[in-house]
């Protein structure tokens, strides 16, 4: 096979990464591993894109989609932050 797969990746994962660094500030006890289940949680929540290259996809995108997009990834972060939160606090009362 003569595919480059190393080169693929999901466009989306750097969005989310970057909304969870943003809002992350609000929760000052959140540790590295709730941040990491923040991110899954909030990944598993928003569609794949992948991609070779990130600039071929932004590039065929309409400024609609892009925000439609954003949108989508920011209701995901607040989402898995209110639900790490969430769960978390129930396995401190157990």
């Amino acid at each position: 096979m003569s595919a480059t797969f190393d080169e693929i990746h999901n466009l989306q994962e750097q969005a989310v990464f970057s909304a969870i660094a943003e809002i992350a500030p609000m929760y000052p006890h959140f540790d590295v591993d709730l941040m990491a289940d923040v991110g899954c949680v909030a990944l598993n929540r928003v569609p794949s894109r992948y991609v070779r290259h990130t600039v071929d996809f932004t590039f065929y995108q309409t400024a609609l989609e892009r925000e439609n997009d954003q949108r989508v990834i920011d209701e995901a972060v607040r989402y898995a932050f209110e639900f790490v939160q969430a769960r978390s606090a129930m396995r401190a009362r157990t």
